[in-house]
């Protein structure tokens, strides 16, 4: 018996749905505002770094309290909080000799949240 090999990806026909471009063309972001969306989530491809954005979004923390719970170096996570504080991710406050780092806003904490629920699924 052969069997027969349909690409569902592929149309059938020529025929284009106007409206439905239009409305695509209208909507969709210009290429550097894409550009700077996949920038943006490439900061999230790294797991040390979504490790560090979880435990800020529980509490504000200092380099030697994210190394210790990361069982990293505080060379390590200075580099990759530098990394998430260029991309606006987080952000700190100086407290006499220390410094604690906090998430930037709550968006960054509904980012990870939906992530979170997305791969769940």
């Amino acid at each position: 018996m052969k069997r027969q090999v349909v690409n569902e990806e592929r149309c059938e026909s020529n025929f284009i749905h106007q409206d439905s471009i239009d409305k695509v063309k209208q909507a969709i972001p210009s290429n550097d505002e894409l550009g700077l969306l996949a920038d943006f989530f490439k900061v999230f491809g790294d797991q040390t770094r979504i490790k560090i954005l979880s435990a800020l979004s529980v509490s504000e923390l200092c380099v030697c309290d994210i190394a210790f719970i990361l069982s990293m170096t505080q060379s390590a996570i200075s580099h990759q909080l530098r990394v998430l504080k260029q991309a606006r991710l987080v952000k700190s406050r100086k407290e006499g000799k220390v410094v604690y780092y906090m998430l930037d806003d709550d968006h960054v904490k509904q980012i990870i949240g939906l992530g979170l629920v997305h791969v769940a699924e």
